[in-house]
C-alpha cells in the first residue's frame, strides 16, 4: 500500500459524517417541521458535530504522537509492507516517505532472509515483543545500526506491526570499527556463552548457515538443534567441540574443518571455523566464545569429488620443491606408489623404481628445470609389499611462473593396463582352447616370410578334420573341444621343429614349412595322418579321426597369404570330397573346379526367383505285385547359364549357403500342390514324400509351415511324407520331440532316410515318434552278392521289425534285388527298376493305368 493507499480510507472515513451533518442542516433549514422531530434532528445534528469534531482532534493527537517519537518508527502489514513512516523515520532513512511507505521493509534492510518475519511472529503470536539488532539503510546507502523492537496490534480488522528502530550509533561509536568490519567481512562470526547459547551473529552468519539461524537467537541450549560432524564425516562428541575445547583449554582453536548439519531443515553445511575464547573483566575462565568461519561446503564438496575420482581414475597428485627438498603427495598417489603418509623427499620415490626408470626421472626433472618443458613417463617399480606397479608420471613446472623451484602433475597407476596389454599381445597370437598359435599370428608369419626373399619359398599344409562333427554332435561341445586340444597336441608333435602349427578356426589346422624341398611338406602331411590314425577315446567311446589335408607352395601357388591359403583349401576341399584321410597339392585344375564351384553357389541363389527349379515324382512300389503306393518328389535343376545339373552336385552347395531353407520350402509347396492337383483328376489322396534338409529343421518352425501349406491346399497330413536324414536322432532337444509330436499328430508321415549310412542313434531312434526308415541304396546296390551290404540290410529290417516301423528300400534296379528285399520283408522299394524320376502327367498316366 502506498502513501496514496493509506490516505484514501482516512478521507472516506471523514466524508460520510460530513455528508450526514450537511444533510441535517439542510432538513432543519428547509422545512417546517414538528417541534418534537426538530428537536431531535438538532440533538443529533449537534451529536455529530461534536463526534467529527473528537475524531479529528484524536487524529491529529495520533499523528503529533506519532511524529513526536524520537526514534524511527514504522507500521508495517502481516507481509512486510511499509503502511505508516513517522517523521523520526523519514530523517533517519534520509529519503521522501512516499518512497518507503508501501515498499517492502527489505527497502530499509537489503540483507534480511526471506523468511525473517517468520521468528518475528512466532514471538508476536505468544504474547511476546520480538527484539533484534539488525543495520539498517540509509537514502544514500549508508548503513548505521538499530534495535529493533516489534509489536502486534490489529489495525482495520488486520493484523499489523508496529516497529521502533532505536539508532545505536552512539552507543555503538566505540565500537564501530569492529561493527563495521564484523557486519561487512564474509566470514561469519557467532558469539556463543558458555552453555552454547546464541547470542548474536553477523550477515554473513546468516547467510552461511540460513535463517534457521534467527529462530535459534534466544532459544536455550540452541547449538542441540544442529549436529557437528569432524572432517571426514563422523559425529563428534560435545567434549571435542571446538567451542568447548576453547572453553575448557582457554586457548583459541585454529582453523578446524566441521560439518554442521541443522536437523530441522535438514541442511550440511562445511564450514571452516577459528574458536576465540572470551573473557569478562576479572575472570579466569573464559564465559563466551567467538566462532570465525568461512563457508566451505563448495570446496569440501569439490575436495570430496575430487579424491574419489583420483581413487576411481587410479590418479594421484605430486608436488616436489627442489628449494625444500620436499615431496607433496596426494593420498591416491602415496597408494599407488606404496608410501605412508607423512614427509616425503623425491628419493622417496625414486628408491620404488627400478633402476633404469630412476634414471629417467632424475633427467627428466634436471631437463624440466633448463627447458621449462614438462615430461610423460611410463615407469615401473615395486612397493613395500613386493608386488610390482607400473605408473604413468606426469610433471611440468607451474604455468607461468618460469623461475619457480616447484614441479608438480600427476602419478596415475597403470598395472592393470599393463597387464591387460601383455595379455592381450600374448592372447593375440594365441589359440585360448589349444594353447598354439591363432588365425592372425599364423597370417602374421607367413606375410612376414613372403615379404622376406630368403624364405619366400614356402608351404601350406591346410588340415581340416573329417567326422568331427560326429564327435560334437554324439558326445557334445566339450568333448569337441578336448578333441581338438589333443589333435593339435598330436599334429605339434608330428611336425617336431620342422614346421609352425597354428588353428586356423573351427575343425581346421594350418602348418608352415620350407617349401624349398618338396618332400618336405608330404612328408610332414603323411606324419601328421599317421598321428590321427590311432583311435581317441572318450571314456568307454572310441573314435577314429582322419584328416583332409590341402598343399601349397610359395611363389608358384600364390605370393600373398591370402591366395596361398586358399589354394590350399582347394585342394583340401578336392580330397576331402573325393576320398578324405589323405593330401592333396594344389593345381591349376583344382583352381578352375573352385572356380565353378563358386559360380555354382553364385547361379543357384538366382535359380529359385528365375523359376529354374522343377520337380520329378519317382514311384514306391509293392516289391510284390509292383502297385504305386506312394512317391517321391525329386528335385530338378536346368540353369540358364549352366545347363541341367545333377541334384548330388548342387545340394550340398545349398546346404553349404544356406539356400537349402528357401529351396525346401519350394518344394514343400509345390509338392503339396501337385498332390492337390492328382486329387481334383480323380488319382485320390497320393502321399508325396519329399526331403526335408537338417538347416529347415532347426532354422524355422516347420510344424507351423507344413500345418499352414497342408491347409493352403486342403490336403490331409497323410498325403505328405517328410524324409529326415539320421542327424535328427542326434539331437536330443525338447524342441525336436516337439516337432516330431506336432506333425504326427497332424498325419503327416514321419521317414528316417538313408539309415545305416551316418552314426545310427539307435538310442535316439526308439524315443522319436518316427513312421518308417528307408534302407539306403548304398547298401541296396550290393546284395545280393556282397556279403556286408546283405549284413547291414538284414541289421536295419530287424531294426524296423523289432520298433514296428515300415521299410523303404532305396536304389532298386534289379530283379535280383527285388527278390532279395522281399525275401528279407522289405514291403516298398524305389528304383529304375520301376521307374526314374518322372514328370507329374507321365506319373499319372500310369497311376491311372493301374487302378
Amino acid at each position: 500500500m502506498n502513501a496514496a493507499g493509506q490516505a484514501a480510507p482516512e478521507a472516506a472515513q471523514r466524508a460520510e459524517p460530513e455528508a450526514v451533518l450537511a444533510a441535517l442542516e439542510a432538513a432543519l433549514a428547509g422545512r417546517t417541521l414538528p417541534a418534537d422531530i426538530r428537536e431531535l434532528l438538532q440533538q443529533t445534528r449537534d451529536a455529530l458535530h461534536d463526534a467529527l469534531a473528537e475524531g479529528e482532534t484524536a487524529r491529529l493527537r495520533y499523528h503529533a504522537l506519532f511524529d513526536a517519537v524520537p526514534d524511527p518508527v514504522s507500521i508495517l502489514s502481516e507481509t512486510g509492507i511499509v503502511l505508516d513512516l513517522n517523521r523520526a523515520g523519514v530523517r533517519a532513512y534520509g529519503r521522501p516517505r512516499n518512497e518507503i511507505v508501501g515498499q517492502p521493509i527489505e527497502v530499509l534492510n537489503p540483507d534480511l532472509p526471506p523468511d525473517h518475519l517468520k521468528p518475528v511472529w512466532e514471538s508476536l503470536n505468544r504474547g511476546e515483543t520480538y527484539v533484534i539488532e539488525v543495520t539498517n539503510m540509509r537514502g544514500d546507502g549508508s548503513r548505521f545500526p538499530v534495535e529493533v523492537h516489534s509489536a502486534g496490534f490489529m489495525h482495520g480488522g488486520r493484523r499489523c506491526i508496529i516497529a521502533v528502530a532505536r539508532d545505536l550509533s552512539g552507543r555503538w561509536q566505540a565500537e564501530s570499527r569492529y561493527r563495521l568490519l564484523v557486519e561487512s567481512i564474509d566470514k561469519g562470526v557467532l558469539l556463543l556463552d558458555r552453555n552454547f547459547r546464541l547470542l548474536s551473529a553477523n550477515p554473513a552468519a546468516h547467510r552461511i548457515l540460513g535463517s534457521n539461524l534467527e529462530s535459534d537467537i534466544n532459544a536455550p541450549s540452541s547449538l542441540r538443534q544442529w549436529t557437528i560432524l569432524d572432517e571426514h564425516g563422523r559425529v563428534l562428541p560435545e567434549s571435542e567441540w571446538p567451542a568447548q575445547r576453547a572453553l575448557r583449554s582457554g586457548q583459541i582453536v585454529p582453523s578446524t574443518t566441521i560439518g554442521l548439519h541443522h536437523l530441522p531443515s535438514d541442511r550440511m553445511v562445511w564450514i571452516s571455523a577459528t574458536t576465540v575464547p572470551v573473557f569478562s573483566s576479572g575472570r579466569a575462565e573464559a564465559d563466551h566464545v567467538f566462532v570465525l568461519f568461512s563457508d566451505i561446503t563448495d570446496l569440501k564438496r569439490d575436495n570430496t569429488l575430487f579424491d574419489r575420482a583420483q581413487s576411481l581414475a587410479h590418479i594421484g597428485g605430486w608436488e616436489w620443491d627442489r628449494g625444500r627438498q620436499r615431496l607433496y603427495l596426494t593420498d591416491e598417489a602415496l597408494r599407488i606408489v606404496g608410501l605412508e603418509p607423512g614427509r616425503h623427499t623425491m628419493d622417496d620415490l625414486l628408491a620404488r623404481l627400478r633402476g633404469g626408470d630412476r634414471h629417467r626421472v632424475e633427467a627428466a626433472l634436471e631437463r624440466v628445470f633448463l627447458t621449462r618443458d614438462g615430461f610423460d613417463l611410463e615407469l615401473q617399480g615395486v612397493r613395500g609389499d613386493g608386488h610390482a606397479f607400473w605408473i604413468r608420471m606426469i610433471g611440468e613446472v607451474e604455468p607461468g611462473n618460469h623461475a619457480s623451484p616447484r614441479i608438480a602433475g600427476t602419478v596415475q597407476d597403470i598395472t592393470e593396463r599393463k597387464q591387460a596389454e601383455e595379455t592381450l599381445r600374448i592372447q593375440a597370437r594365441t589359440d585360448p582352447l589349444t594353447g598354439i598359435l591363432n588365425r592372425d599370428a599364423i597370417l602374421g608369419e607367413l606375410d612376414a616370410r613372403l615379404r622376406e626373399p630368403s624364405e619366400s619359398e614356402v608351404a601350406v599344409l591346410y588340415i581340416d578334420l573329417d567326422r568331427f562333427k560326429t564327435v560334437n554332435d554324439v558326445l557334445g561341445h566339450g568333448a569337441g573341444d578336448d578333441l581338438l586340444v589333443r589333435t593339435g597336441q598330436r599334429i605339434a608333435h608330428a611336425i617336431g621343429t620342422e614346421g609352425l602349427l597354428a588353428r586356423f578356426g573351427g575343425d581346421e589346422f594350418l602348418v608352415l614349412c620350407d617349401g624349398r624341398e618338396r618332400e618336405q611338406a608330404p612328408r610332414l602331411a603323411e606324419a601328421i595322418l599317421h598321428a590321427l590314425s590311432v583311435p581317441f577315446l572318450f571314456g568307454e567311446d572310441e573314435f577314429t579321426i582322419s584328416a583332409s589335408i590341402g598343399i601349397a607352395y610359395a611363389p608358384e601357388h600364390g605370393s600373398r597369404p591370402q591366395q596361398l591359403i586358399q589354394n590350399a583349401d582347394t585342394a583340401m576341399y578336392d580330397c576331402k570330397r573325393r576320398a578324405r584321410n589323405g593330401w592333396q597339392v594344389f593345381t591349376p585344375d583344382l583352381a578352375q573346379k573352385q572356380q565353378d564351384r563358386l559360380q555354382i553357389e553364385t547361379q543357384l541363389r538366382r535359380a529359385l526367383d528365375n523359376s529354374e527349379f522343377r520337380l520329378v515324382y519317382q514311384p514306391q512300389v509293392n516289391l510284390r505285385d509292383g502297385q504305386i503306393v506312394a512317391t517321391e518328389a525329386l528335385i530338378r535343376w536346368q540353369s540358364h547359364q549352366l545347363g541341367e545339373l545333377r541334384p548330388d552336385l548342387f545340394i550340398g552347395h545349398a546346404e553349404t549357403t544356406g539356400d537349402i531353407v528357401r529351396i525346401g520350402d519350394w518344394v514343400l509347396r509345390e509338392a503339396c500342390r501337385q498332390a492337390r492337383e492328382w486329387q481334383e483328376q480323380g488319382l485320390g489322396v497320393v502321399r508325396v514324400a519329399i526331403n526335408v534338409s537338417y538347416r529347415q529343421f532347426v532354422g524355422e518352425d516347420l510344424a507351423v509351415k507344413v500345418g499352414e501349406t497342408l491347409q493352403e491346399f486342403d490336403l490331409p497330413g497323410s498325403a505328405l511324407e517328410l524324409e529326415f536324414t539320421e542327424r535328427v536322432l542326434i539331437e536330443d532337444a525338447p524342441a525336436t520331440l516337439r516337432i516330431f509330436a506336432e506333425l504326427r499328430r497332424m498325419g503327416v508321415v514321419l521317414t528316417i532316410d538313408d539309415f545305416g549310412e551316418g552314426y545310427s542313434a539307435l538310442n535316439y531312434l526308439r524315443r522319436l515318434p518316427i513312421h518308417g526308415l528307408k534302407l539306403s541304396q548304398l547298401f541296396v546296390e550290393g546284395v545280393p552278392e556282397n556279403r556286408s551290404d546283405v549284413a547291414v540290410c538284414e541289421a536295419v529290417s530287424a531294426i524296423a521289425r523289432s520298433l514296428g516301423l515300415g521299410l523303404v528300400a532305396e536304389g532298386v534296379e534289379r530283379e535280383a534285388q527285388r527278390r532279395f528285399l522281399l525275401e528279407l520283408g522289405v514291403p516298398v522299394g524305389q528304383g529304375f527298376l520301376f521307374a526314374p524320376g518322372l514328370p507329374p502327367d507321365e506319373l499319372a498316366r500310369r497311376m491311372a493305368q493301374r487302378r
